[in-house]
């Protein structure tokens, strides 16, 4: 014990020397001063907090999602049975999470209550499956989509290269993660301003299609041709459908990593989830709508790039605002999923599953700058390694194994705390029905597609000796000890970061004692 405490002091030690460096540097500049309190800035409002759902709703999907939704399901009218029904499912899954981001006001998400409801393994796990796959693989499908329709201009008669992609992607990723790195305030506005052009992207497709079916082309949209199966699907296959639908409606749960943030977090998060999920799901149904009355299922499942050769058939010379427009809509996206997964890396360190350095902000910007870096590098790791739908249906299930998890850990907190406030409480038929479907969702999935379940099982799994050896054991050799507590000072000085100080008046007692023990420990390494 004494060897532990020993320990700690000279942790401590070292972070103040380097805090007193980072002012020493600071003040040798003439123009920077560390602040008494450096904490987390509340910057997002009501509008920001709706665009950051839909701006993380809204990256990629729409545009790859249409082509795997069909290609399972096997017909145009399922098909978009299959959209509304994903909007729905994620509507009840958005409730219970407004449910558990009030009663629970910490950043994280999902890996945030469940670390707090069902213990550590079970939270690392989750930790450990989103940062080493699941949200660095969405950011590099929706940064692959990003370069694909910039460059589809380019190479109008082939693919584009595969270099040229990844090198696109990379860049868009970098100037990216230093946007989010520099200011709050700026990333913030680069998600509201592409929020609004991806939905003017979306909008002229509605209207397209709207005009043609006005003009009386809604011949694949009739019952009787819509339900036209040429092999008719088994519930394996519709299983796959919805998890493809679920790839583009993932991110409407990101708005919890950033609770911190918000503005009034109790009035605003239930706020934003009750404006947000309905518009995307009504946004998606139209979009494909507007697919469907253009574009015959086989033209869809051959394009490599939807939205594009939808324009191409009827926007004429106007054609290349399609690719631009997708371009905007998913820069916007990788805004978004940088900024809400950096958060769950903080919150991760905070919690004492990651390197201490994750906790820590830059003494003058507030950002989570060592989160953004480890985020934006295990990005472009998976760019090199990865292909586009394979990556879609490893998330997808990673995702739905998360979403149920945590909607599971509702249900168990309230029969363990029956008593505790609850600002908003859903009634118990909505965790219910969402926990149904995703037992049945996930049953048929593993059924229909056992190698990439299983894959996306024994990523998750692969924590658990991770776990145990580097948060559950204690007792380590000094010698690692003093390499972590060595590495941490190093960050500190390259990165001028500090640990944040965290508002009580924001966060319940019973969170605030724990938010201060972890903020105070050293690393889990």
């Amino acid at each position: 014990m004494d060897g532990e405490e020993r320990r700690r002091s000279d942790a401590q030690r070292r972070r103040s020397d380097a805090q007193r460096s980072i002012m020493t540097d600071s003040n040798i500049t003439g123009d920077l001063r560390i602040p008494e309190r450096v904490t987390l800035k509340k910057e997002i409002g009501l509008l920001s907090a709706c665009t950051i759902i839909i701006g993380n709703i809204i990256g990629s999907g729409i545009f790859i999602s249409p082509k795997g939704v069909l290609e399972h399901s096997g017909s145009v009218g399922l098909a978009l049975v299959v959209w509304m029904l994903g909007g729905g499912i994620a509507a009840l899954g958005s409730l219970c999470y407004a449910e558990l981001g009030v009663t629970i006001p910490k950043s994280g998400g999902d890996y945030s209550y469940v670390t707090e409801i069902f213990g550590g393994l079970v939270g690392f796990l989750l930790l450990w499956s989103a940062v080493l796959i699941m949200y660095p693989t969405t950011l590099a499908v929706i940064a692959l989509t990003f370069s694909n329709y910039v460059l589809q201009p380019v190479f109008p008669h082939c693919v584009p290269p595969y270099m040229a992609t990844r090198m696109l992607s990379a860049i868009c990723i970098l100037f990216l993660t230093w946007v989010n790195c520099y200011s709050v305030r700026l990333a913030t506005r680069i998600q509201d301003v592409f929020t609004v052009g991806k939905l003017l992207a979306l909008g002229l497709i509605i209207t397209v299609g709207l005009m043609q079916i006005y003009g009386g082309n809604y011949e694949s949209l009739t019952p009787q041709v819509a339900f036209r199966f040429d092999k008719p699907p088994s519930i394996g296959q519709i299983a796959l459908a919805f998890l493809h639908a679920s790839f583009a409606f993932s991110g409407w749960n990101f708005l919890n990593y950033v609770t911190e943030e918000l503005v009034d977090p109790r009035r605003n998060l239930p706020r934003a989830i009750y404006i947000s999920i309905p518009l995307v799901t009504i946004v998606y149904t139209l979009t494909n709508i507007a697919y469907f009355s253009s574009m015959s299922p086989d033209e869809l499942l051959s394009s490599n790039a939807v939205a594009v050769t939808f324009g191409e058939k009827l926007l004429g010379m106007f054609s290349t605002l399609m690719p631009i427009s997708v371009a905007l809509s998913t820069f916007g996206g990788i805004n978004g999923y940088l900024f809400t997964s950096s958060r769950l890396c903080f919150s991760g360190a905070r919690e004492g599953h990651l390197p201490s350095l994750l906790a820590m902000i830059h003494f003058k910007h507030c950002t989570p700058i060592p989160a953004l870096l480890v985020c934006c590098t295990a990005t472009i790791v998976i760019l090199c390694i990865g292909e586009t739908h394979n990556l879609i249906n490893y998330v997808s299930f990673i995702n739905y194994l998360s979403y149920g998890v945590t909607i599971a850990a509702l249900l168990y907190y309230r029969w363990k705390k029956p008593n505790l406030y609850r600002p908003i409480k859903v009634n118990v038929l909505v965790p219910l029905c969402y926990l149904l479907f995703w037992a049945l969702l996930l049953g048929f999935s593993l059924h229909s597609e056992p190698l990439v379940c299983g894959v996306g099982l024994v990523i998750m799994l692969t924590g658990i000796p991770v776990y145990f050896l580097g948060v559950y054991w204690k007792d380590k050799p000094k010698c690692i000890y003093d390499f972590i507590e060595w590495a941490t000072y190093l960050g500190q000085r390259v990165f001028f970061v500090v640990f944040p100080q965290f508002d009580p008046i924001e966060v319940t007692p019973e969170w605030t004692d724990k938010t201060s023990a972890t903020s105070k420990a050293s690393g889990p390494f």
